[in-house]
């Protein structure tokens, strides 16, 4: 009899190696498509949400649902203003005073305060409708961004994608873990079963940053283990260098590690992967989702390749899918990624 993905993950969570990778992609904002509403009002409607994420699964084939997804919704529960234009753009952040670059705004709410406002609560009632489905089978995944993410959101311009370790302040850090920490315990209550971590890799990243990085992430890692769910950390930036996806993989990640498709299709990464105890999973840009991306076809074999060579045990994506993406592109896309071992 072959496994559920909830009995997969469990294993997972347990060491053991699966007998298929998993397929959770972050397939979200495109809900608002399927509900036919604008986005907008599609992230404060737990019903549409629901029913978006239900008829999305079924139409990819997925072992999961992505519960909730937003770059920015951290930001707005711990205070920020989020204008949008479109669907389409990313919405402009406002605080209610003007911070010197570098420092945190003034009158943030407490992590525990955080975990409780803005949309968080939207979230959690959407995890919990799913998670009352009768015989459900599919994993709900929850997710909350990185401290390092989240603090150079709160310090930096969200353009900066080439922050440092060292040039986030400890203060920021620390607040940005335990915000993290408190918002993926307030999924996992509601009865998520992986937490998708989405972080950036640091700029100039060292051994050491590693070390300090794994420190940052692991009372969130922790805390998901705990509530026995799959802790996912996705450290995916497309600008990643296959000698900082190395020093990634030598250090001891508590969790599923998932990192880019560009690093999983090379062939350094087959070799590497010989010598490490745990093979991590792949995250695919988002730009593989675009019909008209050049080389698309040649990565798309190369994917299938490296997912038949190494055996990750998830596929996921770097992140939600573009508003603008096409739904019988991304079915085709999934089709061709190898499912069995």
């Amino acid at each position: 009899m072959s496994l559920t993905a909830r009995q997969i993950a469990k294993n997972l969570l347990n060491g053991e190696a699966p007998p298929r990778p998993l397929l959770l992609p972050i397939v979200f904002a495109l809900g608002a498509k399927v509900e036919n509403v604008p986005l907008t009002a599609f992230l404060n409607n737990p019903t549409k949400i629901v029913s978006a994420a239900r008829q999305m699964r079924a139409h990819l084939q997925a072992d999961a649902v992505a519960c909730y997804f937003d770059v920015y919704l951290e930001l707005e529960a711990l205070g920020a203003n989020l204008r949008r234009t479109s669907d389409d753009e990313p919405p402009a952040v406002e605080w209610k005073q003007t911070a010197k670059a570098g420092e945190l705004p003034q009158g943030l709410r407490s992590a525990e305060e955080t975990a409780q406002s803005g949309r968080i609560p939207v979230a959690a009632e959407v995890i919990r409708r799913l998670n009352a489905v009768p015989n459900r089978d599919f994993l709900l995944v929850a997710s909350v961004s990185g401290p390092v993410k989240l603090a150079a959101l709160l310090t930096q311009s969200e353009e900066r994608e080439n922050t440092s370790l060292e040039e986030l302040s400890a203060e920021a850090l620390e607040f940005a873990s335990s915000v993290t920490t408190q918002i993926a315990t307030t999924h996992l209550e509601a009865g998520a079963d992986v937490i998708y971590l989405h972080e950036q890799i640091p700029a100039g990243l060292t051994a050491k940053a590693c070390e300090d990085l794994a420190s940052l992430l692991a009372p969130t890692i922790n805390v998901t283990r705990f509530y026995e769910a799959l802790p996912m950390l996705q450290l995916a930036n497309a600008s990643a260098t296959i000698e900082e996806c190395e020093t990634i993989l030598q250090q001891s990640w508590d969790c599923v590690l998932c990192l880019p498709d560009s690093f999983a299709s090379s062939s350094r990464f087959v070799e590497f992967c010989v010598t490490m105890p745990k093979t991590p999973g792949v995250a695919l840009s988002l730009e593989f989702f675009l019909p008209e991306h050049p080389g698309k076809e040649e990565r798309i074999a190369n994917l299938r390749d490296a997912v038949t060579n190494v055996r990750p045990p998830v596929i996921t994506t770097a992140g939600d899918l573009p508003f603008s993406t096409d739904m019988g592109y991304l079915k085709r896309v999934f089709t061709e990624i190898p499912r069995s071992h």
